[in-house]
């Protein structure tokens, strides 16, 4: 099972919570707050599951989302889609683009560590 998650994330207290919870669980978490040059940081970081915030500063998560699957060496890594949004519009979008699962915040912990650890499995 993978163990390196790349957390595109811009709200400080989300990012120590998801921190906190995967880290207790064996995770090595990675953090970038930015969303004009989160496509890099997913090519420099190569995780085994990117979570990715909906709304970032400089460019929307689906933006990231849309260009990580255009990219052959990513197109199969497996995306956590974020949101405080948890319209059906959103949830519909992040679909179409290819997202492999979406959560709404806030979220519990087991949420969280369970879709992790189900997108991370072999």
């Amino acid at each position: 099972m993978g163990r390196n998650v790349l957390l595109i994330e811009d709200e400080p207290n989300i990012i120590e919570a998801i921190r906190f919870i995967l880290s207790r669980d064996g995770w090595h978490v990675q953090t970038h707050s930015e969303g004009t040059s989160a496509l890099d940081a997913v090519q420099r970081a190569r995780p085994d599951l990117v979570i990715l915030d909906v709304m970032l500063p400089g460019r929307s998560g689906f933006d990231i989302l849309r260009d990580i699957r255009a990219c052959a060496e990513l197109a199969a890594l497996p995306v956590l889609m974020l949101t405080a949004k948890g319209q059906s519009r959103d949830r519909a979008m992040a679909e179409s683009l290819g997202a492999s699962r979406f959560m709404t915040k806030p979220f519990s912990n087991a949420d969280m560590l369970a879709a992790v650890r189900e997108l991370a499995a072999p």
